[in-house]
């Protein structure tokens, strides 16, 4: 029970990351308040989970929705210790146009970062607000193996996780500066297998052509589980973190590990 007793806001909870952080949470003592856009995923989620575990609806580009769940958290539990911010888009998803940097357009541009971005800047600021009345806290924010390297055709995507890695390292900092026992954190996943890929995998023998294609890259020759990350959450959350804070932790099979350019074995 590395995380008993303590009150845990986790964005995009519905479903892949965020759920298995959820539940891997709870598992561990916490009681979660579950945010997502799509309520009925979210309720459900939160159902599963069972009492103390409940949902409050979150557009994480909002600033009333922060204020008004971080009011909930507090009036309802009394505090807050953690948060994950861990909602995002990848652009990649059906309806969205080209996200190469030449043909994306400035509309989808900002939407991507309105989530990613501008979701991560608002729920630091609110969690900085809520948990320096305790002194004490840890912020994990969900960046991608995207945040530390381009991604031609996920340019909006990429440029937004970059964002969370930096500006995760700037609350670090300013909560230290400030003297606040809060810790900030970003957790950087690569080819995790969550409903997001979904859409560029396909289905049937495509989907199983695209995989193999796709894991013959990674040294670790598999994808990752939603679970994988959330074990390192629950590492960032808890006490053996408690000297840990302004990282960038890689949950990525080893691929930023590789060199695209490797020598060849040489002859002898």
């Amino acid at each position: 029970m590395r995380l008993q007793n303590r009150i845990a806001l986790i964005t995009g909870a519905g479903k892949g990351i965020g759920l298995a952080i959820a539940k891997m949470f709870a598992k561990e003592g916490a009681t979660c308040i579950l945010t997502d856009i799509d309520e009925s995923l979210g309720t459900l989620a939160a159902s599963e989970l069972g009492t103390p575990h409940c949902f409050q609806y979150l557009d994480v580009s909002i600033e009333s929705d922060w204020k008004r769940v971080i009011e909930y958290t507090l009036k309802s539990f009394g505090r807050l210790d953690i948060l994950v911010n861990n909602a995002g888009i990848t652009g990649l998803e059906k309806g969205f146009g080209p996200q190469d940097p030449e043909h994306l357009s400035l509309e989808e541009w900002r939407k991507i970062h309105a989530i990613n971005s501008d979701g991560v800047f608002l729920g630091c600021k609110h969690a900085i607000s809520a948990m320096k009345q305790r002194r004490s806290g840890s912020i994990i924010n969900i960046s991608s193996r995207s945040g530390l390297v381009g991604i031609p055709e996920a340019s909006a995507y990429a440029a937004s996780k970059a964002a969370v890695r930096n500006h995760t390292k700037s609350v670090a900092l300013y909560a230290q500066k400030q003297g606040y026992k809060i810790r900030a954190n970003s957790l950087h996943p690569a080819t995790i297998l969550t409903p997001l890929w979904d859409s560029m995998l396909g289905t049937g023998k495509e989907r199983e052509k695209n995989l193999q294609e796709l894991t013959s890259h990674i040294p670790m020759k598999k994808m990752g589980t939603p679970e994988d990350v959330a074990f390192a959450a629950v590492y960032l959350a808890s006490d053996e973190a408690k000297y840990v804070t302004g990282i960038e932790l890689t949950i990525d099979g080893g691929i930023l590990a590789a060199a695209g350019a490797s020598p060849k074995k040489m002859k002898e």
